[in-house]
């Protein structure tokens, strides 16, 4: 993925089962955690019927896609079995699918992701890297669906125990192209691949905005960047704020993501981002033509 292979392949073309997707324009993933303890709303959806409503209000409200995890991945989180992670998730993929709504699976287990694209799920969302298990590769492989590759220090037991780096966006930048090339190697085509630099695993409060700044040095991977910076720790050290009162430094995160050349953002609120994301690339495309890119 170095060079002149990442010159020829197209980074505004996401190749994701099942659906025409192309990130010519901002995407949203709106998310949805089946866990009892997610760092944001833990709990709150573990009724499948609750969660479907909740999916589908996102959709309406336009997500692009909507984004299923039933491990969470809050700092100092322990894991869970396959079986136990399949049982919260398995019902409302199934039944999203079922409703031609694009699902996402987060998860960083093979096993997990086969049942998950059985299910009907579009795209893969692996935290770890393909570092857990690279087999989720060859998952995603086979069935063609979209695979989102996240960087993290550690699990997320334990990657907020080292967050100093030499080089922050440089080091990030690495650990994408390697993850990028193991995906490829086990048959993934290039454009089935999405890179997350991964704000708030394993990084300081000054290291995320650090991330979120330096964005443009990832453009070179030739693969549209996803910044996931959510209600996210980040925001309430800056503004002193509780978890659920983060969604305007949610929205100024996201906007400055994107002028930096981030293209899809994964987000708990969808609405107040889907519109903010929209304005701005409003005035961006209102140029010269052909300048939004």
């Amino acid at each position: 993925m170095e060079g002149a292979a990442a010159a020829a392949v197209d980074s505004s073309a996401w190749a994701v089962r099942g659906f025409d997707v192309r990130v010519d324009r901002p995407l949203v993933l709106g998310v949805i955690n089946l866990t009892p303890d997610s760092f944001s709303d833990g709990g709150i959806f573990a009724d499948p019927g609750a969660a479907l409503a909740r999916a589908e209000r996102m959709f309406e409200d336009g997500a692009d896609l909507v984004d299923v995890g039933g491990e969470s991945t809050r700092p100092g989180a322990g894991s869970v079995d396959s079986t136990e992670e399949w049982s919260r998730i398995g019902p409302v993929v199934e039944a999203l699918a079922l409703r031609g709504i694009p699902v996402s699976v987060d998860t960083t287990k093979a096993d997990v992701a086969q049942r998950a694209v059985d299910g009907g799920a579009a795209v893969l969302n692996d935290v770890s890297g393909l570092r857990h298990d690279p087999g989720l590769a060859d998952v995603a492989a086979g069935s063609g669906s979209g695979l989102i590759v996240m960087h993290m220090r550690g699990t997320p037991r334990t990657m907020q125990n080292d967050v100093e780096y030499d080089d922050l966006v440089g080091e990030v930048r690495d650990a994408l192209a390697l993850s990028m090339q193991v995906a490829c190697d086990r048959g993934c085509s290039p454009e089935q691949l999405v890179v997350d630099p991964g704000i708030g695993f394993g990084k300081s409060t000054e290291g995320n905005l650090e991330l979120i700044a330096g964005i443009g040095r990832l453009l070179d991977l030739a693969r549209p960047i996803l910044v996931g910076a959510s209600r996210k720790s980040f925001i309430g050290a800056i503004l002193d704020v509780p978890v659920e009162q983060r969604m305007e430094g949610t929205i100024a995160a996201c906007l400055s993501a994107l002028e930096r050349g981030a293209r899809l953002f994964r987000v708990h609120d969808v609405l107040p981002v889907r519109r903010a994301l929209d304005v701005a690339w409003a005035i961006r495309s209102s140029g010269t033509p052909g300048q939004a890119t």
